[in-house]
């Protein structure tokens, strides 16, 4: 078993108590506690395909990590405060699932024998691919179809267009409603419809708003999908859900924060992966974006994590890549072993139009997996992959009634854009802070958009801009990202 509980720690609370004066020993509580009870339970189990033990799987109780034996059999001491007993799905085998939700987990309250059937894959999976889906985010029936008849589709079509036996799993990257929970099971429906596993992490509008603390807050949530943090395996690549979402107590009312409990839990997952494999960490609110240089102002509590700096030193032997959602723009960083990938989202500016505040149509991230190295693309719902930038006349962007400007909304700082005049290179754009015209357009002003008139423009850093001669009469954008993927558009 792996970094058990400080024993001499319990052991120095329990010396304090025989110190204490017998009146406070012998003091009897006013009213029984309700629905606690700290007595040792052992969890107790077998993973194993078709009966054969599978040697060395991390099971956990969400506190404590222990590997199954020889003969896939483990034993965790735990106690009634746990909730689930649960895996980290090994390379190799197929993800358990049911109707597309993933379901590497078990309740301990129906029993602490379990056991863990897992299926050999057929094949290799250092290569697949996963897709991100950040922010569903339904609020009514309406939206729901929305779900259903675009977002649904279209990654069908993505899934379609691979080999059939490419490996292929979703993650569901928080808000998967918007504070309606009978529309989870809509979510599942859609889920079920595009034909692939789904891991799903907890967004700020997936908690229960009446709960007192945080520690409640997910209770909807884990009845639907289970624990709120855990990990799996697939090829050369380890995946790890957190929650970050720290309720406060009272509705809307939220910090971007990871629990004590959950970085101890993180600590023994760390431990079992070997330094410099390659990381992909999904949560809701994002660690860290350009938001609040963007926009000159301090940053917001709820719009990135504020204990971020203790999880980049946890994570710093390893390639890691971030996935988060939340901010309804996509922004993409990276500093040292780290990137993030702040995704635009599937409901766009929720369900008000075909693009984020920052002008980055709805959609969803794609990664390709080979070994250790992971590449990538935005999808956009309704377009072909290619489609990766829109360009705008000049004097489209009132703050700049001369240049024609480009929003290239996946772009990192390893990109390269350059237009042409005429079929003759002019050389880079220029990359400013601004907004997407189309975005002021579409929900700029206290009206606007009808639907949901608090969606505003967005500032973004992918904005690109070029002063054309007068009596131009062709522009040619040319983007190149970090793969050296050409995508040209011209007005």
């Amino acid at each position: 078993m792996i970094n058990r509980r400080n024993f001499l720690k319990n052991l120095g609370i329990t010396g304090s108590l025989l110190t204490m004066p017998s009146v406070l020993l012998n003091a009897r509580p006013l009213s029984k506690p309700a629905n606690i009870d700290l007595g040792a339970i052992t969890l107790k189990g077998k993973v194993h395909n078709q009966g054969k033990g599978i040697a060395g799987v991390a099971v956990t109780d969400g506190i404590n990590i222990t590997l199954t034996d020889k003969n896939g059999q483990y034993e965790l001491v735990s106690n009634s405060t746990a909730e689930f007993v649960y895996i980290t799905v090994p390379a190799g085998y197929a993800f358990p699932e049911e109707k597309g939700i993933a379901t590497f987990y078990k309740s301990i309250s129906n029993s602490s024998k379990n056991d863990f059937k897992l299926d050999k894959l057929t094949v290799d999976d250092r290569k697949h691919t996963f897709v991100v889906w950040a922010d569903p985010q339904m609020k009514s029936k309406k939206d729901v179809e929305l779900l259903l008849s675009q977002s649904v589709p279209d990654l069908q079509a993505v899934i379609k267009s691979y080999p059939k036996d490419t490996l292929i799993h979703g993650i569901g990257c928080g808000d998967l409603v918007w504070d309606e929970f009978e529309l989870f099971k809509d979510y599942k429906q859609a889920v079920e419809m595009c034909g692939i596993p789904f891991f799903n992490v907890i967004g700020n509008h997936d908690m229960d708003n009446d709960a007192r603390t945080d520690d409640k807050s997910a209770n909807t949530f884990k009845q639907q999908f289970g624990p709120t943090y855990y990990s799996y395996n697939r090829g050369e690549i380890h995946y790890v859900v957190l929650d970050d979402v720290f309720f406060l107590g009272a509705a809307k009312n939220y910090i971007g924060y990871i629990t004590e409990n959950q970085l101890q839990w993180l600590e023994q997952d760390l431990a079992l992966v070997k330094p410099g494999t390659t990381i992909v960490l999904s949560l809701h609110i994002p660690t860290f974006t350009g938001s609040a240089r963007r926009a000159k102002k301090a940053e917001e509590p709820g719009g990135t994590v504020a204990n971020r700096k203790q999880l980049y030193k946890m994570l710093a032997p390893y390639k890691v890549h971030i996935m988060s959602g939340h901010t309804h723009f996509n922004d993409n960083w990276e500093e040292g072993n780290i990137m993030e990938h702040n995704h635009g989202t599937v409901c766009g500016a929720w369900w008000t139009g075909p693009i984020c505040g920052d002008g980055t149509p709805s959609g969803y991230g794609v990664y390709e997996v080979d070994g250790t190295e992971i590449k990538w693309h935005y999808k956009s719902t309704g377009m072909a992959k290619d489609k990766q930038l829109r360009i705008y006349a000049k004097g489209r962007l009132k703050d700049a009634p001369e240049e024609i400007s480009a929003n290239v909304w996946n772009w990192d700082n390893k990109w390269k854009v350059e237009w042409f005049e005429d079929g003759v290179l002019k050389g880079p754009m220029e990359q400013r802070v601004a907004y997407d015209p189309w975005a002021v357009e579409l929900y700029l002003g206290p009206a606007l958009p009808k639907k949901r008139a608090f969606v505003e423009p967005t500032l973004n850093d992918h904005m690109f801009f070029a002063k054309p001669s007068a009596d131009a009469k062709k522009i040619t954008v040319k983007a190149t990202d970090r793969f050296g993927n050409v995508y040209e558009e011209t007005i």
